[in-house]
């Protein structure tokens, strides 16, 4: 884990010393991607709402909580509340990682943790895209991953 997150903490302190970008706001979005894991992938949805706060002239901070979907028979929403910090990537874009916890997509599991890294870029005034990556485990050896795109609305 340590060999995965000293580079990306690296990368984001180096990429964040470029002009600041616009945080301490609300964020609403809607989200789409593919979770695979056990040689199986399918489609999920979800929705999330957040907040960022700045943390100087180059950093960020947020929280965020969602409810996300397996696109499949036998799968329930997923609600979901997370954090991430990061660095602000010229006038429009936001790198960083991000972690959380998510209920039980499937009966007979158990609740998951994730940990992952993105990217937002605004466009416009108040419209914004995301990919984000994520990677989740839990008990009963959960292992699996998954890359969402989103598109928002910044207020």
């Amino acid at each position: 884990m340590r060999k995965v997150l000293f580079p990306v903490l690296a990368s984001l302190a180096a990429l964040s010393a470029a002009t600041p970008a616009l945080a301490n706001e609300a964020r609403v979005e809607a989200r789409g991607g593919i979770i695979w894991g056990y040689d199986e992938s399918e489609a999920t949805a979800g929705v999330a709402a957040g907040y960022d706060f700045d943390l100087g002239n180059v950093a960020f901070a947020g929280v965020e909580v969602s409810g996300d979907k397996i696109l499949t028979e036998g799968t329930k929403v997923s609600f979901g509340v997370s954090g991430r910090v990061g660095g602000k990537i010229g006038e429009d874009g936001k790198l960083y990682v991000a972690g959380g916890w998510q209920s039980e997509p499937v009966s007979h599991t158990t609740d998951l943790w994730s940990i992952g890294a993105g990217y937002q870029h605004n466009i416009g005034q108040k419209l914004y895209g995301k990919v984000e990556y994520r990677h989740y485990f839990g008990d009963y050896d959960i292992d699996a991953d998954s890359v969402m795109v989103g598109l928002g609305a910044r207020f």
